[in-house]
């Protein structure tokens, strides 16, 4: 027994702990908590990295690429049944299954949007209601009857864009004197002159060429019924506007376009007819293989109303491929997908069922996607001798393109060497998916060493010799910057230039670091602007992809390459602000809206699995792994990863045009993921850590 410190006697007490040894236990204790925690997060990002590998090496096709559906809007959908109605082919079978499709899409205040959640859009409600019109909906049948009152709310077709009024006039439903002016001469107007056809980005470029011819035969075929209903005074649905102040750019341009009206009517005879024939030769000279036009829907369809308005019928070469060509955009299912406001889609009620439904590519995307597929097999930790990855090698190389293009106007002595987003796009390769097929490339190994690094050569010399004079680049051509494009009355659609993006420079100037290029000036150049890019609150606009996130999930990786420390002030601020954007679910996400309106949108939005694996890359490459914001971000990707090892995404996280022209990447839902916890869990580019 011994004496108490009171005089009592007892047993001997234990001693208690000084306040050192407690903190010290304690932050042992916090540290094996975390550490098990982060062992935890590891091993499982590990067999969801396994999980995602199989699944994305079970879609792919046996030729060696991949490519997922490309989702846009129902406007293509529209658009090719009222083609079909201008050249009297519609089909009775085809009508309703793109029907089927247009009426799932539809939402329940009985409008349309061009995003998934988005808010109705006035000219895509338009489009839509008119392609039901054809297939035989009732203007007074209720989900016409409230798409119609909307339409009327917004303020009818006289609000509605540029476009949409054209596919109307072409059936007397608009009159072409209330159309801006495209003269078919623009054809002549020098290759430098601001308002020439090479001002405009390739994607317009392409789009207006045949739009001239339409615009200067204005044809009317008989309409098979009457619109008033989407009229607010049918007796007048065109009230007359002021114009804007001639001292005003604007003005200048509502009043050039007058002048061009007057014009139409004067033109001399020789020499509009000289112009649409030298235009006709622009289109026919700049059609693909397989009958498409730039891989894309939009010049197609105009191309072939042109063509056929200068004479050619529906079985010459040109027009009969051309139709074929449209008919590949064309994605058939036995069973529709839930439309935005669940299955069966709007007010319709019309549920898709087992009844085939008929959805229209915009585009389609197999460069793009092998490319990144294969970035993310590898970095997940796939062999890079893997038989399907040789694979996909070898479909690239093959696809690299050997001919001059359009972007030949700006660089005539460049050799080619770059690839292009589509199946069949020669004429307008681009500089994203050349920068990211050289990375997919070069992380296989090929039992053909030399034929790559040839193929790498000739994309980096193209490249480098596409870059723009402000040392960034854009997406298909050097400089293309004119103000002028964009304030025409006929532009109220969608981006119609191409000026330098961060997104695209950054993939460039990653790729360019891979291949040993880091020093050369010209990288130089592209790394200084990405930096003087940054937006004060720490991200970078998103041209290609939406948006914040995907513009800093792209840039970052691109400064971690370039040795850019994670110290850096640049990614300090971005890793903040990703870090203050994170939802609380753990995962990042951000609505089309943040291009509208970057205050309340930038870098928010219901969590996405494509956007919180851009995060993650970003967050990863500035040396972040060991963090919280990552280590819930991973979790985010676990925990909502389908058993087949697939992930969900309705959301719609690409970008054509921002805001006007949103995509849902089907495939960016599986690969970036994949990227995201392949770099998690093994490594990959990045900076040293903050305080290594």
């Amino acid at each position: 027994m011994t004496a108490t410190t009171d005089g009592s006697t007892g047993a001997l007490s234990p001693r208690a702990p000084s306040a050192s040894e407690a903190t010290a236990e304690k932050t042992e204790a916090t540290h094996s908590t975390r550490t098990a925690v982060r062992q935890d997060t590891a091993d499982a990002a590990r067999r969801a990295t396994a999980r995602a590998t199989d699944y994305l090496l079970s879609v792919q096709d046996p030729a060696g690429w991949w490519k997922g559906d490309l989702d846009t809007n129902v406007t293509m959908d529209a658009e090719d049944l009222l083609l079909r109605q201008f050249l009297g082919i519609l089909d009775p079978e085809l009508t309703e299954a793109a029907a089927r499709y247009i009426r799932g899409e539809q939402r329940t205040d009985g409008t349309w949007a061009t995003f998934y959640g988005g808010p109705g859009e006035l000219s895509t409600t338009i489009e839509a209601y008119v392609a039901l019109r054809l297939a035989g909906d009732a203007p007074d049948a209720p989900h016409m009857a409230t798409a119609s009152a909307w339409i009327r709310e917004q303020g009818g077709v006289a609000a509605a864009r540029v476009f949409t009024r054209i596919w109307l006039a072409l059936f007397g439903w608009w009159k072409w004197d209330d159309l801006p002016e495209l003269p078919p001469e623009l054809i002549y107007f020098p290759k430098w002159f601001p308002l020439g056809i090479y001002a405009f980005g390739c994607w317009a470029r392409q789009t207006i060429v045949p739009l001239t011819i339409v615009s200067a035969k204005r044809p009317v075929r008989p309409a098979p019924f009457a619109l008033d209903e989407l009229h607010t005074d049918p007796r007048d649905p065109n009230p007359p506007r002021p114009l804007a102040p001639a001292t005003s750019w604007d003005g200048v341009f509502q009043r050039l376009d007058k002048a061009l009206h007057v014009y139409h009517k004067v033109a001399l005879r020789k020499l509009r007819g000289a112009a649409m024939r030298s235009a006709a030769r622009w289109i026919i000279e700049r059609q693909e293989n397989d009958g498409c036009w730039g891989g894309i829907q939009p010049p197609a369809v105009y191309s072939i109303i042109a063509l056929h308005l200068l004479g050619y019928d529906l079985d010459h070469p040109v027009l009969r491929t051309g139709l074929a060509s449209l008919d590949r955009f064309a994605v058939w299912r036995e069973e529709g997908s839930p439309g935005p406001d669940g299955p069966g889609g709007g007010p319709s009620g019309a549920a898709r069922g087992s009844a085939p439904t008929r959805m229209i590519e915009a585009c389609q995307s197999p460069v793009w996607d092998t490319c990144l597929a294969t970035i993310a097999l590898a970095d997940a930790g796939l062999p890079a001798d893997h038989p399907q990855l040789v694979k996909a090698v070898d479909w690239m190389l093959a696809e690299q393109i050997d001919r001059p293009g359009d972007w030949s106007v700006k660089r005539p002595q460049l050799p080619s060497g770059g690839w292009a987003f589509e199946f069949e796009n020669d004429n307008y390769p681009d500089i994203d998916d050349t920068a990211e097929v050289v990375l997919a490339l070069r992380r296989v190994k090929h039992p053909d060493p030399q034929r790559v690094d040839a193929a790498v050569r000739r994309a980096v010399r193209w490249n480098f010799g596409m870059q723009s004079k402000n040392g960034a680049w854009g997406a298909f051509d050097v400089d293309n910057t004119s103000p002028f494009p964009n304030r025409l009355p006929f532009c109220d659609f969608g981006e119609v230039i191409d000026p330098p993006s961060a997104d695209v420079t950054a993939h460039v100037v990653e790729m360019l670091t891979d291949v040993g290029r880091t020093h050369d000036p010209r990288t130089r150049r592209g790394i200084a602007w990405l930096l003087a890019e940054q937006e004060p609150s720490g991200a970078w606009f998103g041209r290609w992809g939406t948006n914040y996130i995907y513009g800093t999930g792209s840039v970052l990786p691109a400064l971690a390459a370039a040795g850019i420390p994670g110290s850096h002030p640049a990614v300090r601020r971005a890793v903040g602000w990703l870090a203050r954007v994170q939802n609380e679910d753990g995962g990042w996400g951000e609505d089309q809206r943040s291009y509208r309106d970057k205050e309340k949108w930038a870098g928010r939005g219901a969590s996405t699995a494509s956007q919180t694996a851009w995060a993650l890359m970003a967050l990863l490459a500035a040396g972040e792994r060991d963090g919280a914001a990552v280590r819930r971000g991973v979790r985010w990707l676990i925990d909502t990863q389908r058993e087949d090892g697939s992930w969900d995404e309705p959301y719609f996280t690409g970008t054509g045009f921002p805001w006007d022209f949103s995509i849902n990447y089907h495939l960016y839902r599986q690969v970036f993921p994949l990227t995201a916890l392949g770099r998690y869990v093994n490594g990959g580019p990045a900076c040293a850590p903050v305080g290594s």
